[in-house]
């Protein structure tokens, strides 16, 4: 029977994918994501070991979960078009597409058997758009220890994105949701940055003041925003964009004494030279008048 309906639902999705296109009442979003950003597609259900989902791109399988254990397919043609950048996840079924290109705009179908008894479809139509080399390359940022530096991210924010400022790709420094922002909320970030850390809350952008050379590093923006489904009016694709900008903090050598206070020693040495020399010349002045002269005894 479990054989039977394997092979039926096999049927039935090759004969879906051949008249999607005029199905009615399956759950079609279209996304647009940025060249360099991830996308994750949800599935916006909750699976078990029992359930199978499974993962296509133009009508071509790219993963699947089968028993609470997942697959990538590794073919030649999807080795080099998706190396290292799919994930699955185990409890939602969920695929992100990580670092995305032009390549990967297309179609992509979640398909999840529940118990082997339904079958579910979610279809995808993903649009990657170029970004300028300017714009994807990481911003570089020079500061003389002591002042001030601001990283702005050149976007205009969207009060339901998450944005989060990251420190070395570890420390989680800042993050704006909504109009709420929070700033270190962890000791090691405290302890780094105490009181020098601002944000803007309309741009997200992060002000360093104060800068130190162990501020030296790369800093991230990772800013995660929700995609809505109109028909089923809950969140379908989440996209995650990034910025990232490494920072210098060029130390300051000290400077020493001002030429005020040299010239200042400079006198203080002449004077005391001069000092010196006079009481020199009064002690022997004093010690020769203090020696009686011998006279003549043949005069």
């Amino acid at each position: 029977m479990i054989l039977l309906f394997a092979v039926l639902s096999d049927f039935f999705v090759i004969l879906f994918h051949s008249l999607k296109c005029s199905v009615s009442g399956v759950d079609t979003i279209k996304v647009s994501v940025k060249e360099g950003d991830s996308v994750t597609l949800n599935t916006g259900v909750t699976v078990t070991q029992k359930d199978r989902i499974r993962c296509f791109f133009n009508d071509n399988r790219i993963a699947e979960i089968i028993g609470g254990q997942s697959k990538i397919y590794t073919d030649v043609q999807f080795t080099e078009r998706f190396r290292d950048r799919l994930k699955l996840d185990h409890q939602t079924g969920s695929l992100t597409i990580m670092n995305t290109r032009k390549a990967d705009a297309g179609l992509y179908n979640l398909e999840i058997i529940f118990n082997g008894s339904s079958i579910s479809f979610k279809i995808f139509i993903v649009d990657v758009t170029g970004v300028p080399a300017a714009q994807r390359d990481e911003q570089t940022k020079s500061v003389k220890e002591g002042e001030s530096v601001t990283l702005d991210p050149g976007a205009t924010k969207n009060p339901k994105d998450l944005l989060t400022w990251h420190f070395n790709e570890i420390l989680v420094i800042a993050n704006i949701a909504g109009d709420q922002s929070k700033i270190c909320t962890d000791v090691q970030c405290e302890e780094r940055f105490r009181d020098r850390l601002k944000l803007d809350n309309q741009t997200g952008s992060l002000t360093i003041m104060n800068t130190r050379t162990t501020d030296s590093g790369e800093y991230k923006l990772k800013i995660t925003s929700s995609h809505i489904s109109i028909q089923r009016r809950r969140r379908s694709a989440t996209i995650t964009s990034g910025k990232s900008f490494s920072v210098s903090v060029i130390a300051v050598p000290d400077p020493g004494l001002s030429s005020g206070a040299v010239a200042g020693i400079a006198v203080a040495g002449v004077l005391l030279a001069v000092a010196v020399t006079a009481g020199v010349v009064y002690c022997r002045r004093r010690i020769l008048t203090a020696v009686p002269q011998n006279e003549d005894d043949g005069l």
